[in-house]
């Protein structure tokens, strides 16, 4: 299967029926993401190893199980049965992932641990980009960053931005071309945990709970699983343009107003603190300076995720009127 995905042309290949369709379930659908004229061609090869045969009766069990040979793109590997792992090479544009039948009924955790791990490391570092813990969503080419610790509400605000008709570019990892601030992510689903849903009404409710199925992280923490490749749901059909930057903070606004502007100092330290990853990567210190440029924001929690969304949109409105001027 030839998806193009952030930025890159991918080929996903593989013996297993099985795992094609978790390829397809997770990138099949998608906006076809461009941010050269000519995007590199990446490959990323799916071994399903062997079924274990049945030991022998009287086998004593004291041996590990045999070592098998795997290969794809110049990566050779051996890996026993009942393994799960990822190995990639950005020389070669390859990656290598290798899945045990035992673990063929967590298609959930081959997806985001194996798949997306390979897909996201090629991509950005074949590309040079910035990868980002972030969210992100826009309007006409125009996007705002979405940057905050874990309970600051960027998942239950881009829900809101989703229902009122924002695009949507990323909701956990977004990768960013630091020439020009160019971002791509993969819009295919939006994790929500299900008390946020307190906050719609019964029709989005409707809407949200409909096709969505409950998945478990590994904290034992279930959230909602929502796939946005269906209506009413807008994803970003290009790259968006970074035009400001938000941090979101758990502190309600009380009286005072959602959006506060911050220093360019205080923004900068505070990038670096949420970015501790990507401050470690090639392109950072060019993807600070571009960013220092950009207008940042602390966005306080208003009385319901509508307030924030429309502080969202306010800014959209103002990119979209300083690139008119």
């Amino acid at each position: 299967m030839r998806l193009q995905l952030l930025g890159g042309r991918f080929d996903f290949e593989t013996d297993s029926a099985r795992l094609l369709r978790i390829v397809r379930q997770a990138y099949a659908g998608l906006p076809p993401h461009r941010l050269s004229a000519v995007p590199p061609r990446l490959r990323v090869r799916l071994v399903l190893t062997p079924a274990e045969r049945s030991r022998p009766s009287g086998h004593a069990g004291s041996e590990p199980p045999l070592v098998r040979a795997a290969a794809a793109g110049g990566i050779l590997c051996g890996a026993m049965e009942r393994a799960g792992f990822v190995t990639l090479t950005s020389q070669q544009r390859a990656a290598l992932i290798v899945v045990s039948h035992d673990l063929l009924r967590y298609a959930y955790h081959i997806r985001y641990e194996l798949l997306e791990f390979a897909v996201y490391i090629l991509a950005a570092r074949v590309q040079r980009l910035v990868p980002l813990h972030a969210a992100c969503v826009g309007r006409g080419g125009n996007g705002i960053l979405l940057l905050g610790p874990s309970g600051a509400g960027k998942t239950t605000l881009v829900l809101h931005c989703l229902l009122a008709g924002l695009d949507f570019l990323a909701e956990d990892s977004v990768l960013v071309r630091p020439r020009g601030l160019l971002a791509t992510g993969v819009a295919n689903y939006l994790h929500v945990r299900p008390e946020s849903l307190r906050f719609l009404d019964d029709a989005e409710r409707s809407v949200v709970v409909r096709d969505s199925c409950v998945i478990r992280r590994r904290s034992g923490v279930k959230k909602l699983e929502i796939d946005l490749r269906r209506p009413p749901y807008r994803l970003a059909a290009a790259p968006l343009r970074i035009r400001a930057v938000v941090f979101l903070s758990r502190a309600r606004a009380r009286g005072r107003r959602l959006l506060a502007p911050l220093q360019p100092s205080l923004a900068s330290k505070r990038l670096a603190a949420t970015q501790r990853y990507a401050a470690h990567q090639p392109g950072w210190a060019a993807f600070r300076r571009g960013l220092a440029g950009l207008p940042a924001y602390e966005l306080r929690r208003g009385a319901h995720p509508r307030e924030c969304v429309e502080a969202v949109r306010e800014l959209l409105a103002g990119a979209a009127a300083r690139r008119a001027g």
